[in-house]
């Protein structure tokens, strides 16, 4: 085992080098193609065996995953942002075939208007899509991941492809200290991928095709995915047991900091909640009881896990680093779901918006959500969702409004220079 710099981007390409993988369809985009650019040195320096084939576009690169994963081969690939919307149509047909791969997706705020920036509005659009859902928030976790990924994807339980999410930039192209384990020790954890009925061979040929069904046969083909998905609830654990003996690394479903006697908490999951976990550290020292919970699994949702950790709080600020347009944050409605009427124990959950386009969480500014979550358990009154932006910010932007407007008005009267 050594211990290197790594970016996230390459602690990714190490995660799929380890695991042995066979096959990576492959298209670029930013932040993602570090990962793809370290992959292809290595094959073509003979450092790695596999093959590596450039797609032309994200649609064709997923298709060509899930159908090489429905063959009997290790499969890894990655994309980011638009190139994830642009497969999102083959992200359900893959995951309806039961492909097991890995995808690997470098989160970046969506159009429009255009940011190179992190949220997770691209991950989150892909979560009703059958692929499983790893959530990192150091680039170590990144390397982790995508191992732990291959085994709950390649379960017999489960055989469903996962997505193993990382914050562009923020992780992508930071570098941090990353335990590279031996390879003889992967295969411990990780051994060749057993394909069971999986397969197909030139010399007999077998069809593999989709049926067209009506709704009863559909709903049931549906309904098993589900329960498949539901499955890696019971795996993830084991495995991650196997992992921690082998490696000495704990990557627990739900991750949690100083939450065995918080009466509030904040949840939250990306790289930012490290930003999290430091003000708690200084909440703490202040006298606080407060604590952290950070949903590492997203797909399947660890509801019951949530519900033991979080029902007994007095109060809960999810902090959404995404927006649901017209209903406000995705985690916050799920964690609200979760808790509803669960033992009779409803913590005030108060919903923040904050992070969009990679846009800086301050300490000052968990300092002051501490207060408002306070508040709320104190009255018994749940306030409205809140964007975490400030008063300078917006004087900013109508500054930029008002350049604009005089620039476009300049344009009408055709006396722009």
């Amino acid at each position: 085992m050594s211990r290197t710099l790594l970016t996230g981007n390459a602690a990714a390409a190490w995660g799929a080098r380890l695991a042995g993988v066979d096959y990576i369809p492959a298209f670029p985009i930013t932040p993602q193609t570090e990962i793809i650019e370290r992959l292809s040195e290595w094959i073509d320096g003979g450092d790695m065996p596999g093959r590596l084939v450039t797609l032309e576009s994200e649609h064709s690169m997923v298709t060509a995953a899930g159908a090489a994963a429905a063959t009997g081969v290790r499969v890894f690939s990655a994309t980011s942002s638009q190139g994830l919307l642009y497969a999102m149509e083959m992200l359900y047909t893959v995951a309806g075939w039961r492909a097991p791969f890995v995808l690997v997706n470098v989160s970046r705020g969506l159009a429009a208007p255009i940011t190179l920036e992190p949220d997770h509005n691209d991950i989150l659009a892909a979560r009703d899509s059958g692929f499983l859902q790893i959530h990192c928030a150091t680039c170590q976790e990144v390397l982790d991941s995508v191992l732990l990924a291959y085994r709950l994807a390649e379960d017999t339980a489960v055989r469903l492809p996962v997505l193993v999410n990382m914050d562009g930039f923020y992780l992508s192209f930071t570098r941090e200290p990353v335990e590279i384990p031996a390879a003889e020790r992967v295969r411990t954890f990780l051994p060749p991928f057993d394909p069971g009925r999986l397969r197909f061979k030139a010399s007999t040929p077998e069809s593999h095709a989709v049926a067209v069904l009506g709704g009863g046969p559909y709903s049931y083909f549906r309904y098993e995915t589900h329960l498949a998905a539901c499955k890696a609830l019971e795996v993830y654990p084991r495995i991650a047991t196997e992992f921690e003996a082998l490696f000495g690394r704990r990557q627990p479903m739900v991750e949690t900091a100083h939450c065995e006697d918080a009466e509030f908490v904040f949840v939250m999951i990306g790289s930012f909640a490290t930003k999290a976990e430091a003000a708690v550290e200084s909440l703490r020292a202040a006298g606080w009881k407060i604590g952290l919970v950070r949903p590492r699994l997203l797909r399947p949702f660890p509801r019951e896990q949530l519900q033991r950790i979080l029902g007994a709080r007095r109060a809960v600020a999810v902090i959404d680093q995404n927006i649901s347009m017209g209903a406000g944050g995705v985690l916050h409605g799920e964690v609200t779901a979760a808790l509803y009427g669960y033992n009779g124990s409803r913590p005030i959950v108060v919903s923040f918006i904050a992070g969009l386009g990679g846009r800086d969480i301050r300490p000052e500014e968990f300092f002051e959500m501490a207060k408002l979550i306070r508040t709320a358990a104190e009255t018994g009154e749940t306030p409205p969702a809140r964007l975490l932006y400030t008063d300078t910010e917006l004087r900013e932007t109508r500054k930029l409004q008002s350049i604009a407007r005089v620039e476009r008005e300049a344009l009408g009267r055709g006396d722009a220079s």
